[in-house]
């Protein structure tokens, strides 16, 4: 159903971006008509590519959430009956599995130069070294 639900608001965000897009171009349009000097017909278009990216950054942040909420509401069902857990940042394919931190969430830590997480996190955390293919646990 997620799946079903996803596929719809995708496809609404690229109508949106279309129509975001659509509406960029007709107001470069009647800017152009407006304008007197090649100058102002130059602003125009500017205007009307600074609005098309925009649209496209705000489609991409939209799909983004889209997936983000498809993870979040993904659940597995082994393991108490089907409680899901959050991906883990910096592994590839492998989940660190702590016992402990069932229904806790792992964040990484910001860059302080880009603002964005940070990919040099310390994983996995510290007194957790084993890792085993998904869907196989090993219980001490």
């Amino acid at each position: 159903m997620h799946s079903v639900t996803g596929k719809v608001e995708n496809a609404a965000a690229v109508a949106k971006e279309k129509a975001e897009i659509f509406k960029a171009k007709a107001q470069e349009k009647a800017e152009k008509a407006a304008a007197t000097t090649k100058e102002e017909r130059q602003i125009a278009e500017e205007r009307r590519k600074v609005k098309e990216y925009e649209a496209k950054i705000k489609l991409h942040e939209t799909k983004a959430e889209i997936i983000q909420d498809k993870l979040v509401h993904h659940h597995h069902p082994h393991r108490g009956g089907g409680v899901g857990h959050d991906p883990v940042i910096g592994a590839t394919g492998q989940h660190y599995h702590d016992p402990a931190a069932v229904g806790t969430t792992t964040t990484a830590p910001i860059d302080p130069v880009s603002g964005l997480p940070s990919t040099t996190a310390n994983y996995p955390p510290a007194g957790h070294t084993h890792t085993y293919p998904h869907g196989h646990h090993h219980y001490p």
